[in-house]
């Protein structure tokens, strides 16, 4: 060993001796812990807490959440909520400047923005627009095979210029469009609620769908998927549409994928878009192979069934991915068990069920829970409440902000434990960092200990309160 390199290692030696008898910190050890936090009795509303916060050796007891980022699972594509016709229309009343400031809170990441990454359409009007509408209406007895007569002008004033400028705050962020009804001159019924698709217009109706992709590409706005029907078992919603399931597999493999392909349409496909007490539905289509190979995955809402059948349908077909797109909150809610539940259920529970996405409903409605159409949901409430250039933050605001701020698109979900009443979710964002939501659903204050490759930090939580943790 020559001079120079024997002298290093006695050098590595004696830093090494220093260290242990003085205690020297890893860079773990002196990681900045960021803790974010909500309290039922909103004392503390989505607040970044100045606690000192670091990683020890010492040994812990009691409750410990262990977080192990070597076993990994699905990679998210975002949170947020659907942007309906209503939501656009009471955000594009507002004064430019104080409009602004809202879409910055809601999609800017800096700050204590909540930076939104995922949205939902409607694909013509949802029961949530002033009055039903779709892109090709015609007087009765008309058609439109050649889809000559498609136009977006319905969204022109309202949902289009709100989607520029949010846009223009997140250029990247990811757009799912659905359908709540077919042009009524396709319908067995020829009206807006419930009736068939005729399938003389399958064919017709895959145009629709290139249409609308085609002509949202042409103002900016890449759709990135597009689910077939929402609500497909539900025909009584205005507008709305009943579409079983051996229906939505034929117009997948015979008209809408071949269709897509033909037109070199790379937007997703999905499937269902429905409540999860029919695992059945998505999994008979899926079990076709001919309409398989055109699907990226299925959809979900979470008004009958439990949140676990979504890995019911994982398990069936691990190669194909799940969403979960839709929960309401009836006004005026209730902060505290709004909270609970869906932090507990779908912030936590959809990704521990391997859903890439996490949408709530409605990102905006005034003080009456309007606009809505004839028959439409008059009690559902916004994440926000618009009231002439002013706004207030509701619950779905907190919930979904928990995630959104944090775990952006790219991020992949990694494994944590379950102790006994703190859910949690963990994950891996794509600079690196790992974040934890922890929510205490127990009945008394909480402490515990997070445990990260060895090292650990305690922290407590009030109960039914929710704490974003990213180191």
């Amino acid at each position: 060993m020559n001079q120079f390199r024997y002298n290093s290692f006695k050098l590595a030696i004696i830093l090494a001796v220093l260290c242990f008898a003085v205690g020297c910190k890893t860079k773990q050890q002196n990681q900045e812990i960021s803790f974010w936090l909500t309290n039922p009795d909103k004392s503390v509303l989505f607040q970044e807490q100045k606690i000192n916060m670091a990683f020890s050796d010492s040994s812990v007891s009691g409750l410990v959440i262990d977080v192990d980022p070597s076993k990994s699972f699905q990679e998210m594509d975002g949170f947020g909520f659907t942007l309906t016709g209503g939501s656009a229309q009471v955000i594009n009343r507002m004064e430019p400047a104080k409009r602004k400031e809202l879409l910055n809170e809601l999609f800017g990441t800096e700050g204590a923005n909540i930076g939104i990454s995922y949205l939902r359409l409607s694909i013509g009007a949802s029961d949530l627009n002033d009055h039903v509408f779709s892109y090709n209406d015609l007087p009765a007895g008309e058609t439109d095979t050649s889809m000559s007569k498609f136009s977006l002008e319905p969204d022109r004033k309202d949902l289009l210029p709100v989607l520029k400028e949010i846009l223009a705050i997140n250029p990247d962020i990811k757009i799912l469009g659905s359908p709540w009804s077919p042009p009524v001159w396709m319908k067995t019924n020829k009206n807006s609620k419930g009736g068939s698709l005729m399938p003389q217009y399958y064919d017709v109706y895959a145009k629709y769908f290139i249409k609308y992709i085609q002509s949202m590409k042409a103002e900016g706005i890449r759709i990135d998927a597009i689910t077939i029907q929402n609500e497909p078992l539900h025909p009584g919603n205005n507008p709305s549409l009943l579409m079983l399931a051996p229906d939505q597999a034929t117009f997948i493999k015979k008209n809408l994928g071949p269709a897509f392909k033909a037109a070199g349409i790379d937007t997703k496909i999905i499937l269902y878009d429905h409540n999860a007490d029919r695992p059945d539905y998505p999994i008979s289509i899926l079990n076709d192979p001919e309409a398989k190979k055109y699907v990226d995955g299925s959809a979900f809402h979470l008004y009958g069934g439990h949140i676990d059948s979504l890995s019911k349908v994982h398990d069936a077909h691990p190669d194909k991915n799940l969403y979960f797109t839709e929960q309401w909150i009836g006004a005026p809610g209730n902060f505290p068990e709004d909270l609970k539940w869906h932090v507990k259920t779908l912030i936590i529970g959809a990704p521990r069920n391997w859903s890439r996405t996490v949408l709530e409903w409605n990102l905006a409605a005034d003080p009456k829970q309007d606009p809505h159409t004839e028959g439409g949901c008059y009690e559902c409430l916004g994440a926000i409440t618009v009231d002439g250039d002013s706004f207030v933050r509701n619950p779905a605001y907190y919930i979904v902000a928990h995630a959104s701020k944090f775990v952006r698109p790219g991020s992949v979900r990694i494994h944590s434990s379950l102790p006994e009443k703190l859910s949690n979710v963990a994950f891996q964002t794509p600079d690196k960092k790992t974040v934890l939501i922890v929510l205490n659903d127990g009945p008394s204050d909480q402490s515990f200990s997070i445990r990260y490759n060895g090292k650990a930090f305690t922290s407590s939580l009030k109960p039914g309160a929710v704490g974003t943790y990213v180191w």
